[in-house]
């Protein structure tokens, strides 16, 4: 590192060096007059050697150049220099565009004075190392997580499966920040016309930028209209492997720690992997409540809502009593009432995530204590509505998917509101129009509601329940694949 730091150069002193010694190198010039201004870009010569060199430091690994590059040059003489730059280490390149595109990958460029220039791979930059995830925990099982780094994390999925038929194709999207994209599969199970119409949906991406995946799957959904995720995002490698092990497709946006899969339904958003952990039995009771959860977090508070409005009749004559009781001090309508809380609600859980861990939680748990018991006191709510608010809230916590606890916050005002004028009518409407709206969506051309919507019950009692291990002789139907054989073990018992 002493070599380097000696002989570094900003591209200004370059040009004076060029200029004082009349380098005839049009490439090293061009290249960096593109690159002007551009004050992170590391220039340094080896003037006993007639090269110069150009490379962006953060991007590169300094040591592996000191180690392979420069210590080996020092031993090459001068009349020897253009016979060690014909090593299959280096490229040569002949326009400066090239020259350019290979620096801002991470390449060092090589410029020798007769004009020439080659490229050598030093690609190297500072990665946070793997961690357990933050918005996808477990109790039992693996606690890696993908990171910002595309080839460690597609390290962390061969490393799971070391088979040569698993297979990566990459592309390159956005004219600005040219991010890639890679997409596995495992040869003989993926559907070939599903695999080519993701691929051709990402062909057909144009863009400046691409940020990460959660952004990227939003340009190539088949209903970008709908708030209901239509790709399973997650960050964890065994989710994956489990996925490609179905005949799915997996996807990875470079610098971004979430991996996208596909084709989805949407009973894959409520499996998570301590399902797969526990006895078949608590497996299949933890799945089932998240169902209920699912339509407890959309229905409840409008069902409050509807009944405190137009059907008293079906509330108990003993909790009537204190219902009323509760609302008689109350100056709003239920409906009003109702979406006062889900508001305040739906704030301090904002609030919550955007603040620092420790003053989030906080904010979360004393904010809603504090706010609550005023509310109530003050008499612009009742106490039955912060129940019913607060149980619809923590529902929507049990869901392994983030993406789709937030398609439900927004999906529960749509009931309130239906509730609130419709009553049980407009329950039953948003539920109705609710499995109309899953029913029609798909995914890669794939149906979004299989198992349920084409009816297939022996795929639908793996979606609803966890069985054990033995009952997944197939694999399911939504991937399409040809190889329906999985699991060849038998449920015979041993004595």
């Amino acid at each position: 590192m002493r070599r380097i730091n000696q002989i570094k150069r900003s591209p200004k002193s370059a040009r004076s060096y060029l200029n004082r010694n009349k380098w005839s190198n049009t490439l090293f010039q061009s290249t960096l007059q593109t690159l002007e201004n551009c004050a992170d870009l590391k220039q340094y010569s080896l003037i006993n050697k007639d090269l110069q060199f150009l490379y962006f430091e953060h991007l590169i690994d300094e040591d592996a150049l000191e180690r392979e590059i420069l210590a080996r040059l020092e031993l090459v003489s001068k009349d020897q220099i253009l016979t060690y730059l014909q090593n299959a280490q280096f490229e040569h390149i002949e326009t400066s565009e090239n020259l350019v595109e290979k620096i801002m990958e991470g390449y060092v460029a090589v410029f020798y004075r007769n004009g020439r220039a080659w490229v050598t791979d030093m690609y190297g930059p500072e990665v946070r190392s793997i961690r357990p995830s933050e918005t996808e925990t477990t109790i039992v099982g693996n606690h890696d997580a993908f990171i910002e780094s595309l080839y460690t994390n597609l390290s962390l999925v061969r490393r799971r499966l070391k088979t040569p038929k698993l297979k990566v194709l990459l592309f390159e999207v956005g004219e600005i920040s040219r991010s890639e994209i890679a997409l596995l599969y495992i040869d003989g199970l993926v559907d070939e016309d599903l695999l080519q119409t993701l691929v051709d949906k990402i062909k057909d991406v144009e863009i400046d930028i691409v940020i990460d995946s959660p952004m990227f799957v939003q340009l190539i959904d088949d209903h970008p209209y709908s708030f209901f995720p239509q790709y399973l995002s997650t960050e964890r490698p065994d989710i994956v492997i489990s996925n490609l092990s179905q005949g799915k497709i997996a996807g990875f946006v470079e610098n971004s720690p979430v991996s996208f899969l596909s084709p989805t339904n949407f009973f894959d958003f409520f499996h998570s992997p301590d399902d797969m952990s526990q006895r078949w039995l608590v497996g299949s009771a933890t799945r089932l409540m998240r169902f209920l959860a699912f339509f407890i977090t959309l229905t409840f508070t409008a069902f409050y809502v509807a009944v405190t409005t137009f059907h008293y009749e079906m509330i108990p004559e003993s909790l009537l009593i204190s219902l009323a009781e509760s609302r008689n001090r109350v100056p709003f309508s239920p409906l009003i009432e109702a979406l006062m809380m889900e508001v305040t609600i739906e704030l301090l859980r904002e609030a919550g995530a955007r603040l620092p861990t420790k003053i989030g939680q906080t904010i979360g748990i004393v904010g809603g204590i504090v706010i609550g018991q005023a509310a109530v006191q003050a008499g612009l709510v009742s106490n039955t509505l912060i129940i019913a608010v607060a149980i619809s809230a923590i529902a929507s916590f049990v869901m392994p998917s983030y993406m789709l606890s937030a398609a439900l916050r927004v999906a529960r005002f749509g009931f309130i509101l239906l509730a609130g004028v419709l009553g049980n009518f407009g329950l039953v409407l948003g539920i109705t129009l609710l499995l109309i709206h899953l029913s029609t969506l798909s995914n890669i051309s794939t149906p979004y509601f299989n198992p349920l919507v084409p009816l297939h019950p022996k795929d639908l009692a793996s979606a609803v329940l966890r069985l054990p291990y033995w009952q997944y002789s197939e694999r399911t139907t939504q991937a399409l694949t040809r190889n329906k054989r999985n699991n060849k073990t038998s449920g015979r018992r041993y004595v």
